[in-house]
């Protein structure tokens, strides 16, 4: 069965938007090619330019279990602890119906 996640987190000012930007592409660039994803895209919310969000779908568990493993997850999450409010991301896991 597939994992399926969605992470929100805000900006905590426009330079960390901006910030964000770059380095969430780079993210996108390197999961998209893990072999375990299926899906990752990632969105600013229109018209509300400091909140992100992101799509996520794995193969399954294991799948995922080494999505969060990778280096360059770890690198873009320590980054971004210091970019966002909160210092860290909403998750929520979704289940196919």
């Amino acid at each position: 069965m597939t994992q399926a996640v969605y992470a929100e987190f805000t900006a905590t000012d426009a330079a960390a938007s901006d910030r964000i930007a770059v380095i969430l592409k780079t993210l996108t660039d390197s999961v998209r090619v893990e072999s375990g994803n299926l899906v990752f895209d990632a969105y600013r919310r229109e018209g509300r330019p400091l909140e992100f969000f992101v799509y996520e779908v794995y193969v399954d568990e294991a799948a995922f279990q080494a999505h969060i493993m990778q280096d360059h997850g770890r690198s873009f999450n320590a980054e971004l602890k210091g970019l966002i409010e909160g210092g860290g991301s909403t998750l929520t896991f979704l289940t196919t119906l």
